[in-house]
Protein backbone atom coordinates (compact mmCIF):
# COMPACT_ATOMS: atom_id res chain seq x y z
CA UNK A 1 0.00 0.00 0.00
CA UNK A 2 2.82 2.17 -0.41
CA UNK A 3 2.83 1.69 -3.81
CA UNK A 4 0.29 4.95 -4.60
CA UNK A 5 2.74 7.02 -2.59
CA UNK A 6 5.48 5.87 -4.63
CA UNK A 7 3.52 6.65 -7.78
CA UNK A 8 2.53 9.99 -7.03
CA UNK A 9 6.11 10.98 -5.59
CA UNK A 10 7.18 9.49 -9.22
CA UNK A 11 4.59 11.87 -10.73
CA UNK A 12 5.35 15.08 -9.17
CA UNK A 13 8.83 14.61 -10.45
CA UNK A 14 8.55 13.25 -13.50
CA UNK A 15 5.60 14.36 -15.08
CA UNK A 16 6.05 18.28 -15.40
CA UNK A 17 8.81 16.90 -17.64
CA UNK A 18 7.18 14.38 -19.87
CA UNK A 19 3.90 15.03 -20.13
CA UNK A 20 3.23 18.99 -18.54
CA UNK A 21 0.11 19.85 -20.29
CA UNK A 22 -1.67 16.42 -19.03
CA UNK A 23 0.01 16.94 -15.63
CA UNK A 24 -0.95 20.46 -15.18
CA UNK A 25 -4.91 20.20 -16.40
CA UNK A 26 -5.52 16.87 -14.28
CA UNK A 27 -3.30 17.06 -11.54
CA UNK A 28 -5.72 17.17 -9.15
CA UNK A 29 -7.85 14.40 -10.49
CA UNK A 30 -4.85 11.83 -10.52
CA UNK A 31 -3.62 13.23 -6.83
CA UNK A 32 -7.10 12.76 -5.61
CA UNK A 33 -7.57 9.54 -7.50
CA UNK A 34 -4.55 8.00 -5.77
CA UNK A 35 -5.42 9.16 -2.20
CA UNK A 36 -8.33 7.59 -2.58
CA UNK A 37 -6.82 4.59 -3.01
CA UNK A 38 -5.12 4.63 0.43
CA UNK A 39 -8.24 5.94 1.57
CA UNK A 40 -10.13 3.02 0.86
CA UNK A 41 -7.91 0.53 2.11
CA UNK A 42 -7.96 2.24 5.38
CA UNK A 43 -11.85 2.68 5.40
CA UNK A 44 -12.99 -0.34 3.42
CA UNK A 45 -10.49 -3.19 4.26
CA UNK A 46 -8.71 -2.24 7.71
CA UNK A 47 -12.12 -0.34 8.95
CA UNK A 48 -9.02 2.10 10.75
CA UNK A 49 -10.92 5.09 10.89
CA UNK A 50 -9.79 6.78 13.84
CA UNK A 51 -6.03 6.62 12.09
CA UNK A 52 -7.84 8.87 8.90
CA UNK A 53 -9.53 10.94 10.74
CA UNK A 54 -6.18 11.48 12.74
CA UNK A 55 -4.75 12.76 9.20
CA UNK A 56 -7.30 14.44 8.07
CA UNK A 57 -6.55 16.93 11.02
CA UNK A 58 -3.18 16.93 10.67
CA UNK A 59 -4.08 17.97 7.11
CA UNK A 60 -5.81 20.66 7.95
CA UNK A 61 -3.67 22.17 10.48
CA UNK A 62 -1.32 22.04 8.10
CA UNK A 63 -3.05 23.81 5.23
CA UNK A 64 -4.86 25.97 7.60
CA UNK A 65 -1.29 27.27 8.70
CA UNK A 66 0.66 27.45 5.53
CA UNK A 67 -2.66 29.07 3.37
CA UNK A 68 -3.28 31.43 6.55
CA UNK A 69 0.40 32.68 6.36
CA UNK A 70 0.06 32.78 2.64
CA UNK A 71 -2.60 35.50 2.49
CA UNK A 72 -1.12 37.39 5.38
CA UNK A 73 2.47 37.76 4.18
CA UNK A 74 0.41 38.34 0.53
CA UNK A 75 -0.75 41.55 2.48
CA UNK A 76 2.61 42.72 3.51
CA UNK A 77 4.60 44.63 0.64
CA UNK A 78 8.31 45.03 0.79
CA UNK A 79 9.98 46.98 -1.33
CA UNK A 80 13.56 47.25 -1.65
CA UNK A 81 15.38 50.71 -4.00
CA UNK A 82 18.17 49.22 -5.93
CA UNK A 83 19.43 45.17 -6.82
CA UNK A 84 21.15 43.30 -4.37
CA UNK A 85 24.85 42.58 -4.97
CA UNK A 86 25.51 39.00 -4.20
CA UNK A 87 27.16 40.50 0.03
CA UNK A 88 23.27 42.21 0.17
CA UNK A 89 22.02 38.82 -0.80
CA UNK A 90 24.50 36.86 1.57
CA UNK A 91 22.69 39.26 4.10
CA UNK A 92 19.24 39.08 3.34
CA UNK A 93 19.64 35.20 3.70
CA UNK A 94 21.45 35.03 7.07
CA UNK A 95 18.52 37.74 8.18
CA UNK A 96 15.64 35.21 6.68
CA UNK A 97 17.97 32.04 8.82
CA UNK A 98 17.72 34.18 12.21
CA UNK A 99 13.89 35.29 11.04
CA UNK A 100 12.47 31.28 11.09
CA UNK A 101 13.74 30.88 14.13
CA UNK A 102 10.79 33.55 15.52
CA UNK A 103 7.82 33.30 12.95
CA UNK A 104 8.69 29.70 11.66
CA UNK A 105 10.04 28.39 8.37
CA UNK A 106 6.66 28.65 6.70
CA UNK A 107 6.07 32.51 8.37
CA UNK A 108 9.30 33.50 6.95
CA UNK A 109 9.27 31.91 3.62
CA UNK A 110 5.45 33.45 2.77
CA UNK A 111 6.74 36.73 4.18
CA UNK A 112 10.30 37.27 2.60
CA UNK A 113 10.19 35.12 -1.22
CA UNK A 114 8.55 38.23 -2.77
CA UNK A 115 10.73 40.60 -1.91
CA UNK A 116 13.60 38.06 -2.10
CA UNK A 117 12.69 37.78 -5.62
CA UNK A 118 12.11 41.50 -6.29
CA UNK A 119 15.90 42.32 -5.42
CA UNK A 120 16.63 40.17 -7.35
CA UNK A 121 14.44 40.57 -10.29
CA UNK A 122 16.95 41.39 -13.22
CA UNK A 123 19.14 38.82 -12.85
CA UNK A 124 16.93 35.94 -10.71
CA UNK A 125 17.62 32.23 -11.58
CA UNK A 126 16.66 29.00 -10.32
CA UNK A 127 19.71 28.99 -7.90
CA UNK A 128 17.97 31.74 -6.04
CA UNK A 129 14.88 30.03 -4.79
CA UNK A 130 16.94 26.81 -3.78
CA UNK A 131 18.74 28.59 -2.04
CA UNK A 132 16.26 30.38 -0.61
CA UNK A 133 14.60 26.88 -0.01
CA UNK A 134 17.63 25.80 1.62
CA UNK A 135 18.36 28.67 4.30
CA UNK A 136 14.99 29.71 4.97
CA UNK A 137 12.67 27.48 4.88
CA UNK A 138 14.35 24.79 6.30
CA UNK A 139 17.90 24.80 8.20
CA UNK A 140 17.42 28.11 9.29
CA UNK A 141 14.22 27.09 11.65
CA UNK A 142 16.75 24.89 13.62
CA UNK A 143 16.72 26.63 17.21
CA UNK A 144 13.41 26.95 18.55
CA UNK A 145 10.59 25.17 18.54
CA UNK A 146 8.50 27.74 16.64
CA UNK A 147 11.15 27.13 13.80
CA UNK A 148 10.11 23.94 12.22
CA UNK A 149 7.27 21.44 13.15
CA UNK A 150 9.12 18.44 14.69
CA UNK A 151 10.60 20.95 17.08
CA UNK A 152 7.88 22.23 18.56
CA UNK A 153 6.52 18.36 18.35
CA UNK A 154 9.64 18.03 20.35
CA UNK A 155 8.70 20.36 23.10
CA UNK A 156 5.11 18.91 23.62
CA UNK A 157 7.03 15.97 24.48
CA UNK A 158 8.62 17.84 27.28
CA UNK A 159 11.92 18.80 25.19
CA UNK A 160 12.60 22.09 26.70
CA UNK A 161 11.95 25.59 24.70
CA UNK A 162 16.07 26.57 24.91
CA UNK A 163 17.26 22.78 24.71
CA UNK A 164 17.82 23.25 20.68
CA UNK A 165 19.52 26.44 20.48
CA UNK A 166 21.98 24.98 24.18
CA UNK A 167 23.14 22.06 21.93
CA UNK A 168 22.76 22.71 18.01
CA UNK A 169 23.87 26.07 17.83
CA UNK A 170 27.34 25.06 16.53
CA UNK A 171 25.77 23.02 13.86
CA UNK A 172 23.73 25.74 13.14
CA UNK A 173 26.04 28.37 12.37
CA UNK A 174 28.11 26.04 10.48
CA UNK A 175 25.49 24.85 8.02
CA UNK A 176 24.16 28.45 7.49
CA UNK A 177 27.79 29.36 7.35
CA UNK A 178 28.47 26.63 4.37
CA UNK A 179 25.26 27.27 2.49
CA UNK A 180 26.05 31.09 2.39
CA UNK A 181 29.46 30.25 1.37
CA UNK A 182 28.08 28.57 -1.30
CA UNK A 183 25.57 30.74 -2.46
CA UNK A 184 28.16 33.53 -2.61
CA UNK A 185 30.07 32.20 -4.56
CA UNK A 186 27.46 31.00 -6.81
CA UNK A 187 26.04 34.26 -7.53
CA UNK A 188 29.03 36.11 -7.56
CA UNK A 189 29.95 34.31 -10.72
CA UNK A 190 26.13 35.15 -11.69
CA UNK A 191 26.25 38.86 -10.71
CA UNK A 192 30.01 39.38 -12.66
CA UNK A 193 28.09 37.61 -15.90
CA UNK A 194 25.66 40.70 -16.19
CA UNK A 195 26.72 43.97 -18.50
CA UNK A 196 28.58 46.19 -16.14
CA UNK A 197 26.36 49.57 -16.91
CA UNK A 198 23.24 46.94 -16.23
CA UNK A 199 24.87 46.12 -12.60
CA UNK A 200 25.93 49.89 -12.30
CA UNK A 201 22.63 50.81 -13.08
CA UNK A 202 20.93 48.61 -10.65
CA UNK A 203 23.01 49.33 -7.55
CA UNK A 204 24.56 52.76 -7.67
CA UNK A 205 21.77 53.82 -5.36
CA UNK A 206 21.45 52.49 -1.66
CA UNK A 207 18.99 50.22 -0.85
CA UNK A 208 15.73 51.56 0.94
CA UNK A 209 13.60 49.32 2.45
CA UNK A 210 9.77 50.24 2.31
CA UNK A 211 7.04 48.23 4.44
CA UNK A 212 3.00 48.21 2.78
CA UNK A 213 0.46 46.51 4.94
CA UNK A 214 2.14 46.52 8.67
CA UNK A 215 -1.43 45.92 9.67
CA UNK A 216 -0.97 43.24 8.98
CA UNK A 217 1.76 42.10 11.24
CA UNK A 218 -1.20 41.55 13.75
CA UNK A 219 -2.38 38.99 11.98
CA UNK A 220 0.77 37.10 11.52
CA UNK A 221 1.05 37.28 15.64
CA UNK A 222 -2.27 36.19 15.94
CA UNK A 223 -1.46 33.08 13.39
CA UNK A 224 2.23 32.68 15.27
CA UNK A 225 0.38 32.36 18.93
CA UNK A 226 -2.76 30.42 17.61
CA UNK A 227 0.02 27.81 17.26
CA UNK A 228 0.23 27.10 21.11
CA UNK A 229 -3.35 26.59 21.48
CA UNK A 230 -4.25 22.98 21.44
CA UNK A 231 -7.38 22.97 23.54
CA UNK A 232 -10.56 23.03 22.58
CA UNK A 233 -10.41 21.61 18.95
CA UNK A 234 -10.05 23.41 16.03
CA UNK A 235 -9.86 26.72 18.16
CA UNK A 236 -6.28 26.77 16.36
CA UNK A 237 -7.55 25.84 12.66
CA UNK A 238 -10.08 28.66 13.38
CA UNK A 239 -8.23 31.53 14.73
CA UNK A 240 -5.90 30.74 11.47
CA UNK A 241 -8.62 31.07 9.02
CA UNK A 242 -10.16 34.42 10.89
CA UNK A 243 -6.80 36.18 10.83
CA UNK A 244 -6.30 35.06 7.06
CA UNK A 245 -10.26 36.34 6.43
CA UNK A 246 -9.08 40.01 8.30
CA UNK A 247 -6.02 40.53 6.80
CA UNK A 248 -7.97 39.86 3.19
CA UNK A 249 -10.38 41.78 3.39
CA UNK A 250 -8.53 44.87 5.11
CA UNK A 251 -5.55 44.56 3.00
CA UNK A 252 -5.56 47.51 0.63
CA UNK A 253 -5.70 46.18 -2.80
CA UNK A 254 -3.13 48.40 -4.51
CA UNK A 255 -0.56 46.31 -2.55
CA UNK A 256 -2.43 42.86 -3.21
CA UNK A 257 -1.64 43.71 -6.57
CA UNK A 258 2.40 44.90 -5.94
CA UNK A 259 2.82 41.55 -4.61
CA UNK A 260 0.97 40.09 -7.79
CA UNK A 261 -1.55 37.86 -5.28
CA UNK A 262 -3.68 35.18 -6.17
CA UNK A 263 -4.39 32.17 -4.50
CA UNK A 264 -3.22 29.62 -7.37
CA UNK A 265 -0.35 29.01 -5.62
CA UNK A 266 -2.30 27.52 -2.38
CA UNK A 267 -4.78 25.75 -4.26
CA UNK A 268 -1.93 23.66 -6.31
CA UNK A 269 -0.36 23.07 -2.75
CA UNK A 270 -3.48 22.02 -0.90
CA UNK A 271 -4.61 19.62 -3.84
CA UNK A 272 -0.84 18.03 -4.25
CA UNK A 273 -0.85 17.55 -0.32
CA UNK A 274 -4.20 16.08 0.28
CA UNK A 275 -2.94 13.17 -1.55
CA UNK A 276 0.69 13.18 -0.08
CA UNK A 277 -1.02 13.10 3.45
CA UNK A 278 -3.54 10.37 2.13
CA UNK A 279 -0.86 8.52 0.75
CA UNK A 280 2.08 8.56 2.69
CA UNK A 281 -0.13 7.03 5.78
CA UNK A 282 1.03 3.09 5.12
CA UNK A 283 4.97 4.92 4.99
CA UNK A 284 4.81 6.26 8.51
CA UNK A 285 2.28 3.61 9.71
CA UNK A 286 4.81 0.96 9.22
CA UNK A 287 7.90 3.30 10.45
CA UNK A 288 6.11 4.17 13.69
CA UNK A 289 5.23 0.09 13.64
CA UNK A 290 8.92 -0.96 13.58
CA UNK A 291 10.75 2.10 14.87
CA UNK A 292 11.03 0.13 17.80
CA UNK A 293 12.86 -3.06 16.19
CA UNK A 294 16.25 -0.83 15.48
CA UNK A 295 17.78 -2.28 18.59
CA UNK A 296 20.94 -0.06 19.20
CA UNK A 297 21.86 1.65 16.45
CA UNK A 298 24.45 4.42 16.42
CA UNK A 299 24.12 8.06 16.83
CA UNK A 300 25.07 8.41 13.13
CA UNK A 301 22.20 5.83 12.03
CA UNK A 302 19.88 8.29 13.93
CA UNK A 303 20.69 11.27 12.08
CA UNK A 304 21.04 9.72 8.30
CA UNK A 305 17.49 7.85 9.21
CA UNK A 306 15.69 10.15 10.12
CA UNK A 307 17.11 12.38 7.49
CA UNK A 308 16.33 10.53 4.64
CA UNK A 309 13.11 9.70 5.65
CA UNK A 310 12.18 13.49 6.12
CA UNK A 311 13.48 14.52 2.42
CA UNK A 312 9.99 12.90 1.19
CA UNK A 313 8.45 11.86 4.20
CA UNK A 314 6.47 14.64 6.66
CA UNK A 315 9.22 15.50 9.16
CA UNK A 316 7.27 15.75 12.02
CA UNK A 317 5.69 12.27 12.44
CA UNK A 318 9.05 10.94 11.28
CA UNK A 319 10.76 12.99 14.15
CA UNK A 320 8.37 11.27 16.71
CA UNK A 321 8.92 7.71 15.18
CA UNK A 322 12.80 8.11 15.96
CA UNK A 323 12.58 9.63 19.04
CA UNK A 324 10.52 6.96 20.41
CA UNK A 325 13.37 4.78 18.87
CA UNK A 326 15.68 6.41 20.63
CA UNK A 327 13.29 6.16 23.83
CA UNK A 328 13.44 2.43 23.71
CA UNK A 329 16.89 1.43 22.10
CA UNK A 330 19.01 4.07 23.84
CA UNK A 331 17.88 4.52 27.07
CA UNK A 332 19.29 1.98 29.42
CA UNK A 333 16.46 -0.27 31.30
CA UNK A 334 18.02 -0.19 34.91
CA UNK A 335 18.60 3.72 34.31
CA UNK A 336 14.92 3.91 34.16
CA UNK A 337 13.92 1.33 37.08
CA UNK A 338 16.32 3.25 39.18
CA UNK A 339 14.96 6.72 38.66
CA UNK A 340 11.64 4.67 39.03
CA UNK A 341 12.43 3.45 42.24
CA UNK A 342 13.93 7.21 43.58
CA UNK A 343 10.89 8.75 42.63
CA UNK A 344 8.72 6.72 44.49
CA UNK A 345 11.04 7.45 47.99
CA UNK A 346 10.76 11.13 47.01
CA UNK A 347 14.16 11.90 46.36
CA UNK A 348 15.40 10.39 49.25
CA UNK A 349 19.03 8.86 48.55
CA UNK A 350 19.81 10.67 45.60
CA UNK A 351 23.71 11.31 46.97
CA UNK A 352 24.38 8.00 46.68
CA UNK A 353 22.70 6.69 43.55
CA UNK A 354 25.15 6.74 39.89
CA UNK A 355 25.46 9.98 37.94
CA UNK A 356 23.41 8.98 35.27
CA UNK A 357 20.52 8.30 37.75
CA UNK A 358 20.83 11.75 39.79
CA UNK A 359 21.41 13.39 36.47
CA UNK A 360 17.87 12.11 35.18
CA UNK A 361 15.93 12.73 37.96
CA UNK A 362 17.30 15.93 38.35
CA UNK A 363 16.11 16.80 34.78
CA UNK A 364 13.11 15.53 35.79
CA UNK A 365 12.19 17.38 38.20
CA UNK A 366 13.05 20.52 36.23
CA UNK A 367 10.66 19.56 33.28
CA UNK A 368 7.38 17.78 35.29
CA UNK A 369 7.54 19.02 38.84
CA UNK A 370 4.49 18.69 39.76
CA UNK A 371 4.36 14.96 38.24
CA UNK A 372 7.39 14.27 40.22
CA UNK A 373 5.79 15.36 43.57
CA UNK A 374 2.08 13.56 43.02
CA UNK A 375 4.84 10.39 41.90
CA UNK A 376 2.88 9.94 38.55
CA UNK A 377 5.53 10.15 36.61
CA UNK A 378 5.55 7.74 33.36
CA UNK A 379 8.18 5.83 31.76
CA UNK A 380 7.86 7.85 28.72
CA UNK A 381 9.35 10.65 30.37
CA UNK A 382 11.72 9.42 32.34
CA UNK A 383 13.23 7.97 29.12
CA UNK A 384 12.95 11.39 27.37
CA UNK A 385 14.47 12.48 30.88
CA UNK A 386 17.50 10.49 30.62
CA UNK A 387 17.79 11.53 26.87
CA UNK A 388 18.04 15.27 27.91
CA UNK A 389 20.03 14.69 31.87
CA UNK A 390 22.98 12.03 31.14
CA UNK A 391 25.37 14.06 28.49
CA UNK A 392 26.74 11.24 26.79
CA UNK A 393 23.23 10.73 25.46
CA UNK A 394 21.92 14.19 24.52
CA UNK A 395 23.65 13.06 20.69
CA UNK A 396 20.53 10.99 19.74
CA UNK A 397 18.03 13.82 20.62
CA UNK A 398 20.76 16.48 18.66
CA UNK A 399 21.10 13.64 15.69
CA UNK A 400 17.02 13.46 15.46
CA UNK A 401 16.55 17.29 15.85
CA UNK A 402 19.09 17.91 12.70
CA UNK A 403 17.90 14.93 10.81
CA UNK A 404 14.55 15.95 10.52
CA UNK A 405 15.22 19.75 10.05
CA UNK A 406 18.21 20.11 7.70
CA UNK A 407 17.23 17.07 5.62
CA UNK A 408 13.73 18.54 4.76
CA UNK A 409 15.70 21.18 2.25
CA UNK A 410 16.50 17.79 0.21
CA UNK A 411 13.15 17.10 -2.07
CA UNK A 412 10.28 20.07 -2.69
CA UNK A 413 8.07 17.99 -0.26
CA UNK A 414 10.60 17.52 2.17
CA UNK A 415 8.82 20.53 4.45
CA UNK A 416 5.57 22.33 3.50
CA UNK A 417 6.89 25.98 2.61
CA UNK A 418 9.73 24.36 0.41
CA UNK A 419 6.37 23.54 -2.79
CA UNK A 420 4.87 26.66 -1.31
CA UNK A 421 8.01 29.04 -2.41
CA UNK A 422 8.18 27.08 -5.48
CA UNK A 423 4.67 27.53 -6.40
CA UNK A 424 4.76 31.35 -5.70
CA UNK A 425 8.10 31.59 -8.21
CA UNK A 426 6.34 29.77 -10.47
CA UNK A 427 3.49 32.31 -10.53
CA UNK A 428 5.92 35.49 -11.09
CA UNK A 429 7.41 33.56 -13.74
CA UNK A 430 10.54 32.65 -12.35
CA UNK A 431 12.92 29.54 -13.64
CA UNK A 432 12.63 26.69 -11.11
CA UNK A 433 14.11 22.96 -11.24
CA UNK A 434 11.97 20.21 -11.28
CA UNK A 435 11.62 17.42 -8.90
CA UNK A 436 14.11 15.60 -9.98
CA UNK A 437 16.50 18.55 -11.21
CA UNK A 438 16.32 19.94 -8.15
CA UNK A 439 17.73 16.81 -6.62
CA UNK A 440 20.56 16.61 -8.71
CA UNK A 441 21.24 19.84 -9.59
CA UNK A 442 21.42 21.17 -6.39
CA UNK A 443 20.62 19.08 -3.25
CA UNK A 444 23.14 16.27 -3.93
CA UNK A 445 26.23 19.34 -4.61
CA UNK A 446 25.27 21.72 -2.27
CA UNK A 447 23.09 19.98 0.42
CA UNK A 448 25.30 16.50 0.69
CA UNK A 449 28.19 18.33 1.68
CA UNK A 450 26.93 20.12 4.17
CA UNK A 451 25.17 17.69 6.09
CA UNK A 452 28.40 15.39 5.67
CA UNK A 453 30.28 18.12 7.22
CA UNK A 454 27.81 19.22 10.07
CA UNK A 455 27.93 14.68 10.58
CA UNK A 456 31.36 14.95 11.06
CA UNK A 457 32.15 17.59 13.54
CA UNK A 458 28.18 17.91 15.46
CA UNK A 459 26.89 14.23 15.34
CA UNK A 460 29.38 11.50 14.29
CA UNK A 461 31.24 12.02 17.93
Amino acid sequence: MILPFVVLLALIALAPLWFAGFWGKHYPKVTLALGGITLGYYLLSLQAYGRVVHTGVEYLSFIALIGSLYVVAGGIHIRVKGEATPFGNVVFLAIGAAVSNVLGTTGASMLLVRPWLRMNRYRVTEYHVVFFIFIVSNVGGCLTPIGDPPLFLGYLKGVPFWWVVEHCWGAWVAAVGILLGMFWVVDYRNFLRAPRKVREAQTKEPEHWKFEGLSNVFFLAVILGSVFVERPAFLREALMVAAAVGSYFTTRKSVHEANAFNFHPIKEVAILFVGIFATMMPALDWLQGNAGKLGEPTVSFYYWGSGTLSSVLDNAPTYLSFLSAALGGAVPADVVTQVQALVQAGGSGLASVPEPVRATYEALVRQYPAEVTGKTVGVEEIQLAVLLGVPRLNGYLVAISLGAVFFGANTYIGNGPNFMVKAIADQQEVRTPGFVGYVLKYALPFMLPMLVVVWWFFVRG
